[in-house]
C-alpha cells in the first residue's frame, strides 16, 4: 500500500564541532501543506531553505518545525608573547656571567606575567558558520526522511481500516440488492400500486404532469442505479489506496459521493430490512471519512 498519514513525529540530533542542534517535526492533518516554524534567534534566514527541502517530502498537513541549537562558547586559545619572552632570554644572557645562576627553564618563564596569555575566539563569521548551516539543512532533510516514514507506516495502517470499511460496504450493498424490496417483481408490484393511488387521487391532473408523477415514481421504486454507483465508487476507492503519492483529497472527494448515494439508498426504501441497512451503510461510510481525513 502506498498510502500515507498525515500524523507523525520524528527527531533528529545532528554537530558540527562544538555547535550542536535538534530538530523536530510534528505533523498533524491539514487540508493543505502548511509549515510553522520556530528557530532561534539569528537563525531565521535558514526558513526559506528548510520549506523547500520539506516541500520535497510533504504533500499535506499541519507541521511544526522547531529547531533547537546549542550555542557553542567562545573558544579559547593560549598566545606567547614572543617579544617579551626573547627579552627575556636576552636578559639571562646579558647577565649570565655577572650573576652566578642557575639556567631558566621554560616554565619559569612561561609564568612571567605577560608572556603568555588566554584569549577569547569566535568562529569565522563567513565560513564556519556557513559550513554549521549546510550541516543543519542536511539534518533536517534526514528528519524529514524519518517523518516520512512515519507517515508511511501510519498509513499502512489506515489503509488496511479503510479496505475492512469498503469491505463492509461491499458487504452491504449486496445485501440491499437481495432484499425483497430490490427484486424486479417486487418493485413492479409497488410501482403499480402507488400507480393506482396515484390515478384514483389525481383524476384531474393534465396528463404531462400525471407523466412526470409516473416517472418519478419509478425513478424512486428502483435502487438499482445507487447499488451499481456504490461498486464503482468501491472500485475506484481501491484504485486510489494502491496508487503513489497524495491520494486523500480525491478520497475525500469520493467519500462525498458514498455519503449521497446512501443517504438516497435510505430516502427512497419502502422497507424495513432495506432501511435498516442503508442505516448501516451511513455509519459505515462516515467511519471511512474519518479515516479518510488522516491521509494526506
Amino acid at each position: 500500500m502506498a498510502v500515507s498519514s498525515m500524523t507523525g513525529f520524528a527527531r533528529h540530533s545532528g554537530h558540527l564541532g562544538a555547535a550542536r542542534w535538534i530538530w523536530e517535526l510534528k505533523s498533524v492533518n491539514g487540508r493543505s501543506l502548511e509549515l510553522r516554524f520556530r528557530l532561534p534567534p539569528g537563525l531565521d534566514h535558514l526558513e526559506t531553505a528548510a520549506r523547500a527541502a520539506l516541500a520535497k517530502h510533504l504533500r499535506r498537513g499541519n507541521v511544526t518545525v522547531q529547531l533547537a541549537l546549542e550555542r557553542a562558547e567562545a573558544g579559547q586559545r593560549v598566545v606567547v608573547n614572543e617579544l617579551v619572552l626573547d627579552q627575556l632570554l636576552a636578559v639571562q644572557a646579558r647577565y649570565a656571567r655577572r650573576v652566578d645562576a642557575a639556567p631558566l627553564r621554560l616554565d619559569a618563564l612561561l609564568a612571567v606575567r605577560g608572556v603568555v596569555d588566554v584569549v577569547e575566539t569566535a568562529p569565522d563569521a563567513s565560513e564556519e558558520i556557513e559550513r554549521r548551516d549546510a550541516a543543519i539543512l542536511t539534518s533536517l532533510d534526514e528528519t524529514a526522511t524519518e517523518l516520512t516514514q512515519t507517515r508511511a507506516r501510519e498509513g499502512a495502517r489506515l489503509a488496511a481500516v479503510i479496505e475492512t470499511l469498503l469491505s463492509e460496504i461491499a458487504a452491504l450493498c449486496d445485501a440491499a440488492a437481495r432484499t425483497a424490496a430490490a427484486r424486479p417483481e417486487a418493485i413492479k408490484a409497488r410501482l403499480k400500486m402507488q400507480l393506482v393511488e396515484l390515478l384514483d387521487a389525481s383524476r384531474a391532473l393534465p396528463e404531462d404532469r400525471l407523466v412526470q408523477e409516473v416517472a418519478l415514481l419509478a425513478t424512486k421504486a428502483d435502487i438499482r442505479e445507487e447499488l451499481d454507483r456504490l461498486d464503482a465508487h468501491i472500485s475506484a476507492a481501491r484504485e486510489l489506496i494502491a496508487k503513489d503519492g497524495a491520494v486523500g483529497r480525491p478520497l475525500d472527494f469520493l467519500c462525498q459521493e458514498f455519503n449521497r448515494e446512501a443517504n438516497t439508498l435510505c430516502s427512497k426504501s419502502g422497507d424495513v430490512e432495506l432501511t435498516a441497512i442503508g442505516l448501516k451503510l451511513k455509519a459505515s461510510v462516515e467511519q471511512l471519512r474519518e479515516q479518510i481525513q488522516n491521509i494526506e
